[in-house]
């Protein structure tokens, strides 16, 4: 430890940061279920810089390389029906387009640079683009914008710090000179020669200020919002087919690569900061209390194949989760690491990556879900019959939503591979994702229980009063069953009387129906009266009374 703390500044060779933005989409017809809002972005426009991305497993088979295969077999095989649909089987012929995977992957290829400034007065880092892309889900109104980065040759700090402020949504506040507190000075994206696509407004104060104020909704970073076009935030006042809001707070998940010279050079202060993803600071002072840090190495790194000062016995590889998090640091003179395809970069970038996309999506799904119950129940009005069908045809569709979510995307597991199956159950539990969908599964149960019971109620009363009419309707049955139909000769008058009469005895009949429906209440609780042989004869004769009765007014 005494090495470490007297090192002097620690180079990362290899640095990669991948970022992830759930976001949910907003629902562009109330009556339909299903929305595909990736439509919208598959039809070429000068303002859409978006095309599909064809999948791996669809295109040239020369194409297909060891590294996607790597990928494929990770996976248990209903994750890979989720990941890369059916395949080309019997199955898939006989379901058509459904047995398609239900993931559509948007790519832009304009960017091709950001230009991050950490501090007012500081210098500028270029890190390259490798990808941004949007990852779309059938059936869930749900996008997650994924934007991968990475450079070489940067200081530890420099990289804890892009780490720490590179994926920021929004300010949460500002600092005193006036900067987005924890927000880099300025973020550019960068085209192929250099031009400056979209830069940063996280010093515009009054921007998010008056947005908030106004829609109760945070406003976005405006290279944040340029970068997404042509879909549009929901509260915005530009015009896009696919609008989108928030789903958690400003700060993005985050997955780190780093490849050092010395992993043993890191003190457990450095570890501390990369694993929880926290700013630069003293490599001998833990930026949180030790206290807090005691068990650190067991709830957040993965140390199957670590172990200090090693030597060359293996790798010496540290994985590091914290729901928010996943960052991977071992040796830069390990090609095993550092190989792009078939290394541990080529698993960060792949199998890692779709690791984290699907806990993230997982959480973002049961938010959504949960978003749109508390929806329908803030529309609410039971004094309105209107309200209440829409609330009942809301809170339906929600609830096959979720059983279809259930039976597709939800997994306790997704790999037999020991590595890949730990990390999944650590990134889980710290999202608490569990715990959340056994909440929305009771909503969700609650709202059904509180649907049926109101359909039985229904059905309940609308047997009630058809019994009363039965009831009294019954004296008119036997009535005429004695005395016969023909108690009043009929046939004897003529043609234009008998009409009359057809016509008025219709009106009686249909006018004592609806009486008889219109007091089936108070009936039904003279009948019940009836009925009780304990009740005496003037409380008979009272509940006869109160048929008539006008009802309290509230």
């Amino acid at each position: 430890m005494g090495k470490a703390l007297s090192r002097g500044p620690v180079t990362v060779r290899q640095f990669r940061q991948i970022l992830l933005w759930p976001l949910q989409l907003v629902p562009t017809q109330e009556s339909v279920q299903i929305h595909r809002h990736w439509e919208c972005l598959a039809q070429p426009g000068p303002d859409n810089a978006w095309h599909e991305v064809e999948d791996e497993f669809t295109g040239d088979p020369g194409e297909f390389q060891e590294r996607h295969y790597a990928e494929f077999v990770n996976f248990l095989p209903y994750v890979q029906r989720v990941l890369y649909g059916e395949g080309k089987g019997v199955a898939s012929r006989a379901h058509g387009p459904e047995a398609e995977s239900p993931i559509r992957v948007f790519r832009r290829g304009d960017v091709h640079g950001v230009r991050i400034t950490l501090e007012r007065h500081g210098a500028p880092v270029e890190l390259r683009i490798a990808h941004v892309d949007l990852y779309f889900f059938f059936d869930l109104d749900i996008v997650v914008p994924a934007v991968e980065v990475f450079g070489a040759e940067l200081e530890l700090a420099t990289t804890q710090d892009i780490l720490f402020r590179f994926g920021r949504a929004y300010p949460p506040y500002w600092e005193a000179d006036g900067r987005g507190g924890h927000c880099p000075w300025r973020v550019e994206w960068l085209a192929a020669d250099g031009t400056v696509l979209a830069q940063s407004d996280y010093e515009h104060r009054e921007k998010y200020l008056s947005f908030t104020c106004e829609h109760r909704s945070p406003a976005i970073a405006t290279h944040w919002e340029w970068l997404l076009q042509p879909m549009v935030q929901h509260h915005s006042q530009a015009a896009g087919a696919v609008r989108y809001r928030p789903l958690e707070y400003h700060r993005m998940p985050t997955m780190g690569y780093l490849a050092l010279d010395d992993v043993d050079a890191l003190t457990r202060a450095d570890w501390v900061r990369l694993g929880l993803v926290t700013a630069r600071g003293e490599a001998g002072q833990l930026p949180y209390s030790e206290r807090y840090l005691a068990e650190f190495e067991q709830r957040y790194c993965f140390d199957r194949y670590f172990e200090p000062e090693c030597g060359q016995r293996w790798m010496n590889t540290r994985l590091m989760c914290s729901g928010h998090s996943f960052v991977m640091v071992g040796r830069a003179s390990e090609e095993r690491f550092t190989h792009l395809e078939n290394g541990l970069q080529g698993q960060f970038r792949h199998q890692y990556f779709l690791v984290f996309l699907i806990a993230h999506f997982q959480k973002a799904g049961l938010l959504m879900l949960s978003d749109r119950l508390i929806v329908a129940l803030s529309h609410l009005d039971i004094q309105k019959v209107d309200s209440i069908k829409q609330f009942k045809r809301s809170i339906r569709q929600t609830l096959e939503i979720f059983l279809r979510f259930n039976h597709r995307y939800w997994f306790h597991e997704i790999s037999n591979q020991v590595q890949v199956r730990d990390l999944y159950r650590m990134l889980s539990e710290h999202l608490g994702s569990q715990a959340l969908f056994d909440e929305l599964r009771g909503e969700v149960k609650d709202m059904n229980d509180y649907l049926e019971s109101d359909t039985l109620r229904r059905q309940a009363n609308t047997v009630v009063r058809l019994t009363v009419v039965t009831v009294f309707g019954l004296i008119g049955t036997v009535l005429t069953g004695v005395f016969g139909m023909n108690v009043f000769d009929f046939a004897g008058k003529s043609l234009p009387l008998q009409v009359t009469l057809v016509v008025l005895v219709a009106i009686l009949v249909t006018w004592l129906l609806l009486y008889t429906l219109t007091k089936a209440k108070p009936l039904a609780d003279f009948l019940d009266a009836m009925s009780d042989t304990q009740l005496p004869a003037r409380a008979k004769l009272g509940a006869f009374l109160g048929v008539w009765k006008k009802p309290p007014r509230n």
